[in-house]
């Protein structure tokens, strides 16, 4: 349990106790949130979101509205792609356009149209035989149908291609998407 200071966004223990005893005193919302200075507002969410029931009657205890306030708080899970080593395989090698079957010939990706106006098609574009992440995603579910861990949003393809921290993904994968660009 941590004593923080009171702040307007975030509960302290201490509001979190004054809360309960004010609860236990069968106070209303509105008096409970003249006494802490708060909104009723924010006093009918903290109650509603850490109230437990019993006996069909809503019981407020600070401790454990704490406790679950400070598991909430915790850093997220890792990224998807940084945690399943298969995803990942499999995403880098459609992003990257070398894809192989099982007797190590390469499959071509999918055919991506020329929509430009004023310059014919380049063959240097690293992106003609690659994957895009909408791509990769959709064909997941074509790839493996019955296995539930080799899904992925093209979000999160993104997400660990652009966002530092979120990883999974190398760097320079990212000039093989369609915009090339280094930032998104």
């Amino acid at each position: 349990m941590t004593l923080a200071p009171a702040s307007g966004r975030y509960w302290s223990f201490a509001e979190r106790e004054e809360l309960a005893l004010l609860r236990a005193q069968q106070y209303g919302v509105r008096e409970m949130a003249r006494q802490m200075a708060r909104s009723p507002s924010t006093i009918a969410r903290e109650l509603r979101r850490n109230a437990a029931t019993r006996g069909g009657v809503l019981h407020y205890r600070g401790t454990v509205a704490q406790w679950k306030a400070e598991q909430a708080a915790r850093r997220p899970k890792l990224a998807k792609l940084a945690e399943h080593e298969r995803l990942r395989s499999y995403v880098q090698d459609r992003l990257g356009g070398v894809v192989k079957d099982a007797k190590g010939r390469p499959i071509p990706g999918p055919e991506v149209a020329w929509k430009g106006r004023r310059h014919g098609p380049r063959a240097d574009r690293r992106w003609g035989a690659c994957w895009s992440p909408e791509q990769i995603s959709r064909r997941l579910r074509v790839d493996f149908p019955e296995d539930a861990s080799m899904r992925i949003s093209h979000e999160a393809i993104y997400q660990a291609l652009y966002v530092q921290g979120r990883g999974g993904l190398r760097q320079e994968l990212t000039a093989c998407l369609r915009t090339g660009r280094a930032l998104r």
